[in-house]
């Protein structure tokens, strides 16, 4: 499986809450910017499937708003439950435009949010 690059937003439009969320080649994505840099993951809990982009970032960590599961947006690691860890992306900056890299071929129906 093989990666693109696609361009998101210019570094300077950022939000100032500190995330964007948005769909790319198919896949549902969250970048967020930390006080360690900007991140980007799966836009989808690992237990109940839910867009974790609606939930609250704090200390680096992307907080699920139904369960209270919380991750590492660095790492994607689950470090408030007992949950599988989300999948992270690439991200840079390029030329001031915001960047996230995502495999060509979509997510499968286990790393697709359910969006109501």
């Amino acid at each position: 499986m093989t990666d693109s690059w696609h361009s998101l937003i210019a570094e300077s439009e950022f939000p100032a809450e500190g995330k964007i969320a948005t769909k790319v080649g198919g896949w549902h994505v969250l970048v967020a910017k930390t006080d360690e840099g900007l991140f980007a993951v799966n836009d989808r809990c690992t237990h109940q499937a839910a867009l974790v982009s609606t939930g609250r970032i704090r200390r680096g960590a992307v907080m699920c708003p139904l369960h209270g599961a919380r991750f590492e947006m660095a790492t994607g690691r689950c470090i408030g439950g007992a949950y599988k860890d989300l999948r992270t992306f690439p991200v840079r900056v390029e030329g001031g435009q915001i960047e996230v890299c995502v495999p060509n071929e979509a997510p499968g129906m286990d790393e697709t949010p359910v969006v109501i």
